[in-house]
């Protein structure tokens, strides 16, 4: 699957920018957060992970087939991640805070590290063809 994505590049790069989108407009939606909710804290780092692992797993498909450098790929999601939370200082009834952004790295490492491993488990398997 992930090999049919970076033959389709394009398409990787469009799902790519719309995951980053998706990302700057849920952050822009304000709300008031409900105290003492542990269930909204655990559907809060859930998505923080799962967006990043999602968009930073699409960035490393659609950069490979340009051959970006994996580390270069690996800062632009976490910048990217930054870039989030400051995005939220700005919005009502948001936070800009580490232990998300935190998450959001955790979801990008995640992604890199599944990834990498793919790599190398296509490799392994070409080679003893």
């Amino acid at each position: 699957m992930i090999t049919w994505f970076e033959e389709h590049n394009k398409l990787s790069w469009l799902i790519t920018i719309f995951g980053a989108v998706m990302i700057f407009y849920l952050s822009s939606i304000s709300y008031v957060p409900s105290v003492g909710k542990i269930e909204v804290n655990l559907i809060s780092m859930l998505y923080h992970v799962s967006a990043f692992f999602c968009f930073a797993f699409f960035l490393f498909i659609s950069a490979r087939k340009i051959n970006y450098i994996f580390a270069l790929t690996i800062i632009t999601a976490i910048f990217y991640g930054l870039l989030d939370e400051v995005h939220q200082l700005f919005v009502a009834g948001r936070f800009c805070t580490f232990p998300d952004f935190l998450l959001d790295t955790t979801g990008i490492l995640f992604a890199s590290m599944i990834y990498f491993i793919s790599i190398k488990y296509r490799q392994i398997r070409i080679q003893k063809l």
